[in-house]
């Protein structure tokens, strides 16, 4: 089992037999990259979410990687996993060293949701981390249209229904007033900010949320101060210049001068405004990714881990999230030296239904940005009611990516209850034990977190399809102490759609032992596709 993807649809799994031969997976895009398998899995034929035998491999790496699995001549079967170096991209003379990057292997015999179980402890075991802040992003709120009045409303808006962090993302620098030029240039732009950033950022921190703001430090646009000063500060081959892509290239972080022009710029801003907080973006992969003509790609990815590593050194609490189109750079080298990450650009509740459940298969649930999008998605142009996107996006770092002065009262009185949802169980959220629920119908998606004491565990059902027959096959709650008795109900945002007039008892309230939940399960309502349950259980 491994995973491929592409933007908007990362983590896709793909269950292939252990053929005889050699399957190979090279990612050489200089990140990680929206297609990469973050972790490779053996599996016995029984293996589940649930139960059965699974051996797996990752790296902690961002650059260049290779995974493989292959049963030779003999019938054995192997998986490997490493850094892939270019040639003459590390030579060494004697008395030099090369360290490879760190593997992890991963055993389990409680099938992929053991896998998780080791994965998150370890992943969670000595960091100190404070409550997730349920954070605003305001990109597919105004896009490049930054108005200080607009974001001040909405930073009001954001307070009022709960939100903790707000997040200013790209076109307050330099000439950024869209995507073609700008980058490289990291000063506060006079023409969409006349009076500074600072008006917004001590209005958002007055309001008692933190402030954070976009950066795609590794990039530069042609149309920018930085190249027409610098045009030799870019990853390339001597003699010519890369191809464009996204009207942008990369710039050479292994130049110390470019390196120091980042961190500097970058450092100050954080110093003048009090920042709390990066949303690090990286919009295109490496292609002539070289320096003083010799492959760079590792040194380039050394390099933005050191970037990150010295700005959170130089300002105590500082946050960043590793953000790449979305999904292009989520792997368990930058776990390390990132604090969250941008899960998907993809905020369809549908199609988060699938990236979540595999990408959160080996990074905690508390690193995954989850948001509540606009009512009609900006990727897929499908309308969804609150429902369904606030129980999506709960199960996650939460958060909301949606123009609020837009939304109505009914849907702000929603948010609300929501966030305060979210703060009440965050700690079951970002905490517990992962659950992926086995269910026979294709057409809905089961999952969960489950305290480890087993007292109180959050379920997700949803209908993606409509169910096959006419009365929906019941769903389990797998996890919980068998002998214990606990109290189950249904929590609505807002209203899911059902077909049925009457809705089944047990949603306002049942007891039954966790046993009975487990072998039995509770039997949904006949939903509407395109809907969601949440079920909260508490041991009486």
């Amino acid at each position: 089992m491994d995973f491929s993807g592409r933007w908007l649809l990362e983590r896709q799994p793909q269950r292939l037999p252990f053929a005889p031969g050699l399957r190979l997976r090279e990612g050489r895009e200089g990140r990680s990259g929206h297609d990469y398998t973050i972790v490779q899995c053996a599996l016995t034929p029984e293996t589940t979410t649930e139960r059965g035998e699974v051996w797996a491999l990752s790296v902690l790496w961002s650059g260049g990687i290779r995974h493989l699995a292959e049963r030779d001549v003999r019938g054995r079967g192997a998986l490997g996993v490493g850094e892939l170096l270019e040639p003459g991209e590390v030579e060494l003379v004697s008395g030099q060293a090369y360290t490879a990057p760190t593997v992890a292997a991963f055993y389990s015999s409680e099938g992929l949701d053991g896998l998780s179980a080791a994965s998150h402890a370890w992943l969670r075991s000595g960091r100190n981390v404070p409550p997730r802040p349920l954070t605003l992003n305001v990109w597919e709120a105004v896009y490049f249209d930054h108005d200080l009045d607009t974001l001040t409303r909405l930073a009001d808006r954001a307070a009022a229904v709960g939100v903790e962090r707000f997040v200013l993302d790209d076109g307050w620098f330099g000439s950024r007033r869209d995507d073609t030029s700008g980058l490289g240039d990291w000063t506060v732009s006079a023409e969409a900010w006349p009076t500074g950033l600072a008006p917004l950022a001590d209005h958002v921190h007055g309001l008692g949320m933190q402030f954070g703001l976009w950066f795609e430090g590794e990039m530069v646009n042609p149309d920018s101060d930085l190249y027409r000063a610098h045009p030799d500060w870019i990853l390339q081959v001597p003699g010519r210049l890369p191809p464009l892509a996204r009207q942008q290239w990369v710039l050479n972080l292994v130049l110390l001068e470019a390196f120091q022009h980042v961190l500097e710029s970058v450092s100050a801003l954080v110093a003048e405004h009090s920042i709390d907080y990066l949303k690090w973006d990286h919009n295109r992969f490496l292609t002539d990714a070289a320096f003083a003509g010799m492959p760079a790609a590792r040194e380039q990815t050394l390099a933005i881990y050191r970037l990150f590593d010295e700005l959170k050194a130089r300002h105590p609490g500082l946050e960043i999230e590793s953000c790449a189109s979305g999904g292009g750079r989520v792997d368990l080298g930058m776990v390390f030296h990132a604090d969250r990450f941008w899960t998907s650009d993809q905020n369809d509740p549908l199609e988060r239904q699938q990236i979540q459940r595999w990408t959160s298969l080996v990074i905690p649930p508390e690193m995954l940005g989850s948001h509540i999008g606009p009512t009609t998605s900006h990727t897929t142009g499908r309308t969804h009611g609150i429902q369904l996107r606030a129980v999506t996006a709960l199960f996650g770092h939460a958060g909301i990516e949606w123009n609020l002065l837009e939304a109505t009262e009914a849907e702000l009185e929603a948010l609300t209850a929501w966030t305060a949802f979210y703060r009440e169980h965050r700690a079951l959220l970002h905490g517990g034990r992962v659950v992926r629920v086995e269910h026979p119908d294709p057409g809905a998606v089961v999952h969960g977190v489950v305290a480890h004491d087993a007292s109180k565990a959050l379920f997700s059902y949803v209908q993606v399809t409509p169910a096959p027959g006419t009365s929906p096959a019941a769903f389990r709650l797998p996890g919980l102490d068998p002998a214990a008795r606990y109290r189950v109900r249904a929590h609505e945002f807002a209203p899911a759609e059902a077909i049925q007039k009457v809705a089944p008892g047990w949603m306002d309230g049942v007891e039954a032992t966790g046993a009975t939940l487990d072998r039995v399960g509770l039997r949904p309502p006949i939903l509407r596709p395109e809907q969601a349950l949440l079920v909260v259980v508490e041991r009486l």
